[in-house]
């Protein structure tokens, strides 16, 4: 599994910023719940100085999106708008000293989101400013603009590292020679930046979806779905539903939906699947439910 930084988890487990500000000036949408992973950014700015006095967020995702989601707003706040717009999604990673490279995505998320929120304070539709290009992931509606402005962005050359940057093409392979054209074009395009990435590389990485999980991993992973298939259909038939959303080291975070969002017996059905993960894969592990916001583990036992 993957090895976070003491200040993810500090930005995990106490996320800053995390809430909704009334009467925003600007607010910034990305991503989708259907995808996995959503974002909405809101601002307060001064209207003379253009300085941005305060941000919150609410988060769909993982942990790993809820730590750049609060490492972004501490970032932004006492910053004019252009100085914001110089932000980059590595320095949102630097400043939580570093994401696993599967876990680039939400730093790139948390770019784009405030990219979205200043184009929202200027009067500006995100489709003026970024065009709307072919589709090339369908499962994570990832069109080839935006690989091409996150592969010049971070000198991307591989596939492995368009995946982690920006999810396309890590739930199926069916769009992985799509990606690797928009790739060849982009050499095309910049072929001095591109082999500049390349030789700064020591080791090749392999140009597989099958490196973003290893063999073990993909194995829990199979016997959490399991556990999940086979608690659905009781959760399914009191008008709800779960969903896995991410595993991450020892823990596990699902989603719940319809009745069971907001349902004080949620935590005893929780309760209940973290113990039978536990005892499927022989360790110890927590289920995490997402919530609006941010994602917080409910009381284990009602």
């Amino acid at each position: 599994m993957w090895n976070y930084s003491d200040k993810v988890k500090d930005h995990f487990f106490q996320p800053r910023n995390a809430k909704q500000i009334d009467n925003a000036s600007a607010k910034g949408d990305v991503g989708s719940l259907s995808c996995g992973d959503a974002l909405s950014l809101s601002l307060q700015i001064d209207k003379e100085s253009e300085v941005i006095t305060d941000a919150g967020f609410q988060t769909f995702g993982c942990g790993s999106a809820i730590a750049s989601s609060s490492a972004l707003t501490e970032i932004i706040i006492g910053k004019t708008i252009e100085q914001a717009l110089e932000v980059t999604n590595n320095d949102i990673a630097e400043y939580l000293d570093g994401l696993p490279p599967e876990k680039m995505h939400c730093s790139v998320m948390g770019m784009e989101a405030l990219h979205a929120a200043i184009a929202d304070y200027r009067g500006e539709s995100i489709e003026d400013d970024h065009e709307e290009g072919e589709l090339i992931c369908k499962c994570f509606a990832i069109d080839d603009l935006m690989i091409k402005r996150i592969v010049a962005a971070n000198n991307l050359t591989t596939l492995e590292e368009v995946i982690n940057y920006t999810k396309a093409g890590g739930a199926c392979s069916s769009c992985h020679e799509k990606i690797e054209w928009v790739l060849e074009e982009c050499v095309l395009d910049n072929p001095v930046s591109a082999v500049q990435s390349a030789e700064s590389q020591s080791t090749a990485i392999p140009e597989t979806v099958e490196a973003v999980y290893d063999d073990q991993s993909k194995q829990r992973i199979s016997i959490i779905e399991k556990v999940l298939d086979e608690a659905r259909p009781g959760i399914v038939a009191d008008g709800g539903d779960i969903a896995l959303v991410d595993v991450e080291d020892d823990m596990v975070f699902v989603h719940l939906s319809g009745a069971c969002s907001g349902c004080g017996l949620s935590g005893l059905t929780l309760a209940s699947i973290e113990s039978k993960i536990s005892a499927a894969i022989g360790e110890s592990i927590t289920v995490f439910p997402v919530q609006s916001g941010a994602l917080t583990k409910e009381a284990t036992y009602g």
